[in-house]
């Protein structure tokens, strides 16, 4: 099982809109992907007030190649979400159970 960190740093003036089209295209678009066991994501906080986070499980490595292509490492952004995003990063963790 493999867990994906997408982190998606959106202007403060965009929130709003974001939020919207981030439940209504981004999440699923990714939850209609092969292997996806789970996703989860969260809002801004007053640590961290312009970034987003989704955090999927999946069954394998395979799956998310699949799914993001080869560089499975890059951020897979759907089309109309670019706009919002000013930085983005991926992180990748294996579980260890």
């Amino acid at each position: 099982m493999i867990t994906r960190i997408f982190r998606v740093r959106v202007p403060a003036s965009l929130h709003a809109e974001f939020e919207s089209k981030f439940k209504s295209v981004s999440v699923p678009y990714v939850k209609s992907a092969k292997g996806l066991l789970s996703v989860i994501v969260g809002r801004p906080t007053c640590w961290e007030p312009e970034e987003y986070v989704m955090i999927s499980t999946w069954q394998s490595e395979s799956d998310i190649v699949v799914f993001a292509g080869e560089s499975w490492n890059k951020a897979v952004i759907p089309h109309g979400m670019e706009k919002y995003v000013s930085e983005c990063w991926v992180h990748h963790y294996e579980d260890f159970n």
